[in-house]
């Protein structure tokens, strides 16, 4: 029976505790006030509920209502932990006698329970538990069988009491300890859910007010999110586009080469830049600069692709301006050197007309005279359609054809500085898929460019040929002031020139032709030897 009456004891208890515990995880109520007091008020309360629940043996009271003093003092401090125990005392002595042996017992529990407290007041709930059980343990062997003999003949009795005293602290301990822990994750789990639910505000602010087009894309390239942008932009409602594949609005000769970048980020996990071109809900194409991003879901492979796509168009427009002032300049410089070329003919044409008023009339010289204009018509003929502006169309160019006329409309230039072309093309034809004025313009920069880097004279050598890319390789090698390794990498760049009077947009203007094509550019040098400028273009099919 007392066993039976120890467990009741023990199951009351920790009902009792867990109660307020469980009540207050779900209510989220203001602090009480004094709550540490009210806390002793209710420890109290269960000691006497306890007390109320105890069995009598030979005139004492046993039960386990020093576990909730001994909590009390634990985590809340010495006062909640004496009005626990006065509780505890009033209740103890109402029930049964030897009340000389509680008094004794109860203040030198609480006396030595409060000391405690401040000795170990830096110390975890857990160890202080441990250490204020001990103490309580200590005095109980002192007071009750050693002071009062009580029940001295009986060890198994007082360690049974004792143990079942040590299950109610370490029941309370589990309980208030499993609560604080709870309150805690809980709490830090508001906080993150604030967190997250903050910077998705953020970023949610970022994606619906940026001017730049957003876009989230699976491996069936089906569109899972799109930012408002693309309404104001494109013209198209979200809802619209949602419904669609991502390369509806593509313009179609942009879609292979789309396509293909989008298969190769799948596989491979590579972030890409390109340009395309969108239509308008009016009709019109809009280019755009785009970033691609894979996303990797489970399993370590790409889910989504994050697309982020800027206009370029006033960027387009600005550059069609910088490279029609860069021909224009070019035509200006290139003027010396034409006319030196024109007086030449014209002073063959003056020779032999004076010839044909001497002699009346020749069908060869009229013959020359009619070659030597033809040359006039076919220079100056180069010249106008250099600074007129072209209509970008891009259609098959013969590489070595263009090359040769480029050399030709620069040879005047050339002979002028001393500088000779030597012009090597391997078998072809090198023919590529390209506007001809616009990649004329590259050539026209890179070998004017060697030109000036000759102040001396000399030969430029030009080579074209088929690298195993199937590629088109031309190469031009000058024998000039070379440049130095280390502003290799900052050519291109806008209005940076090793030139006195350069404006450094030729050279900038020639890397995006080139990109536009699909190709690139390379350069090496060295110092007092001069440059070598490697430039590629595919070949088709």
């Amino acid at each position: 029976m007392v066993l039976l009456d120890y467990i009741i004891n023990l199951s009351i208890f920790s009902l009792l505790v867990s109660t307020p515990l469980v009540i207050s995880s779900f209510i989220h109520h203001k602090p009480i006030k004094n709550f540490r007091y009210w806390v002793g008020v209710y420890g109290g309360i269960v000691s006497v509920v306890l007390i109320k629940l105890s069995f009598q043996q030979q005139g004492y009271s046993y039960d386990i209502r020093y576990a909730p003093v001994i909590l009390a003092f634990v985590y809340f401090g010495p006062l909640p932990g004496i009005i626990t125990g006065i509780f505890a005392l009033v209740a103890r002595l109402l029930e049964s006698g030897q009340w000389t042996t509680v008094i004794v017992g109860w203040t030198a529990i609480i006396l030595i329970l409060t000391i405690f407290h401040f000795v170990t007041k830096r110390l975890s709930h857990v160890k202080r538990s441990v250490i204020f059980f001990t103490a309580y343990v200590a005095i109980y062997i002192i007071i009750v069988p050693i002071i009062f003999h009580v029940f001295r003949d009986k060890p198994i009795f007082h360690l049974q009491y004792l143990l079942f005293v040590m299950l109610g602290v370490i029941f309370g301990v589990l309980l208030i300890e499993s609560h604080e822990k709870l309150i805690r994750l809980n709490r830090g789990l508001s906080n993150m859910y604030k967190l997250v639910e903050a910077n998705e505000l953020k970023y949610r602010l970022i994606a619906e007010n940026t001017s730049d087009l957003i876009l989230l894309m699976d491996k069936e390239h089906a569109i899972s999110y799109l930012s408002p942008s693309h309404e104001h932009v494109l013209g198209f409602p979200c809802s619209e586009l949602e419904k669609h594949r991502c390369f509806r609005l593509l313009h179609p000769d942009d879609k292979p080469m789309f396509l293909d970048s989008i298969k190769r980020m799948f596989e491979y996990n590579e972030s890409q830049s390109m340009e395309i071109r969108l239509m308008h809900k009016d009709g019109h194409w809009i280019e755009f600069e785009s970033k691609c991003m894979p996303v990797k879901g489970e399993g370590d492979t790409v889910e989504n692709i994050v697309i982020i796509s800027r206009d370029i168009s006033e960027r387009k427009k600005s550059e069609e301006i910088l490279l029609q002032s860069e021909k224009l300049s070019i035509v200006g410089e290139l003027a010396a050197g034409v006319a030196h070329e024109i007086r030449n003919p014209l002073t063959t044409i003056k020779g032999f007309v004076q010839l044909y008023k001497a002699e009346n009339s020749s069908v060869v010289y009229n013959d020359l005279l009619l070659s030597e204009l033809e040359r006039i018509e076919s220079i100056t003929s180069e010249l106008l359609s250099l600074g007129k502006p072209q209509a970008v169309q891009l259609d098959q160019v013969n590489v070595g054809e263009l090359l040769i006329n480029t050399v030709e409309l620069l040879s005047p230039q050339a002979n002028m500085n001393n500088i000779q072309f030597d012009l090597k093309l391997d078998e072809g034809p090198f023919l590529i898929k390209g506007e001809k004025n616009q990649l004329k313009q590259v050539f026209l920069n890179v070998l004017k460019n060697a030109i000036e880097a000759m102040p001396v004279g000399g030969d430029i050598h030009i080579g074209v040929r088929k690298n195993e890319a199937n590629e088109c390789m031309i190469s031009v090698q000058d024998h000039g002031l070379g440049i130095p390794e280390e502003l290799l990498p900052r050519l291109g760049e806008p209005f940076y020139s090793l030139k006195e009077k350069g404006t450094g947009l030729g050279v900038m203007i020639c890397h995006k032709i080139l990109k536009q094509h699909n190709g690139s550019i390379t350069y090496t040098s060295k110092l007092n030897k001069g440059t070598k400028v490697e430039i590629k273009l595919p070949l088709t099919s």
